[in-house]
């Protein structure tokens, strides 16, 4: 996320010295990305494909291969781009922009940023609802930008002067830990930020209380392994998280049990 705002407040600089963009704009991605590609620039493509909802696999791998390219070409359709799964600047601009109905790590880093100026007082749960949205609002009247409660270009370039008080640190708790499969019956398959469980069983990833742990969070569940916390449930309440397990056998062995969890970022 960190490198995203570079790229959209370096880009913001030229774009506002030719035109002025609206807030819901933000600045073209200086890079295309394409099939076969591997690099750190994918990897953060696929966390805002999975911040969108279109990314169906547990993990950014940094690889753009077949499943990448599907998810892009699910957000042009989405937002009306020519769907040629190449994430070009159209493609860029658009995912980089922050907006209700968002959800991961991304939307997190915004609360923090937002809660460091004092605009935002609610828990940092990774879900553009509607107080982040109230909270975007209230900072870009403050601050004489256009107000849409879309996190763009320009409201990233005017809350980034606070970056170094919205930085995140490890913490550590004590859960209730149970688990869970993709084949129950009335299951789904798919989690709450779109991962497919029933395609890509291999998931590591855990049901949270997104008012403990935020959504889009990489943990480190004890006797489990590092995962991302991609789901929510109706019985996950407070201190408590559900492990996805494929099989179900190895589910109910896993049981219910207190465990320790590690939030990494």
């Amino acid at each position: 996320m960190k490198n995203i705002i570079v790229t959209i407040l370096t880009a913001s600089v030229f774009i506002l010295g030719v035109c002025m963009p609206t807030e819901s704009e933000a600045a073209v991605g200086n890079r295309t990305l394409s099939m076969g590609m591997s690099n750190s620039d994918v990897k953060e493509l696929q966390e805002l494909l999975m911040t969108k909802g279109v990314f169906p696999y547990h993990e950014e791998t940094g690889y753009y291969g077949p499943i990448t390219k599907a998810s892009v070409k699910k957000f042009q359709v989405k937002t009306g781009l020519k769907a040629d799964g190449i994430a070009g600047a159209k493609t860029n601009q658009k995912i980089q922009v922050l907006r209700s109905g968002d959800m991961g790590r991304p939307v997190a880093d915004l609360q923090r940023l937002l809660k460091a100026w004092n605009v935002y007082t609610s828990t940092i749960d990774g879900i553009y609802g509607n107080g982040t949205k109230q909270a975007v609002l209230t900072f870009q009247k403050q601050h004489g930008l256009s107000a849409d409660g879309i996190a763009g270009a320009r409201t990233f370039s005017k809350l980034q002067a606070k970056a170094n008080l919205a930085g995140s640190s490890v913490k550590e708790l004590t859960v209730t830990s149970t688990a869970y499969t993709a084949s129950c019956s009335g299951c789904s398959g798919t989690t709450r930020m779109g991962v497919d469980l029933k395609k890509y069983d291999d998931a590591k990833l855990i049901a949270v209380d997104p008012n403990v742990i935020p959504l889009g969070s990489i943990v480190e569940v004890e006797g489990y392994g590092q995962a991302i916390a991609a789901d929510t449930g109706g019985a996950i309440k407070g201190n408590r998280i559900d492990v996805f397990i494929a099989k179900e056998n190895d589910a109910l062995t896993w049981g219910r049990k207190q465990v320790k969890v590690k939030i990494i970022k």
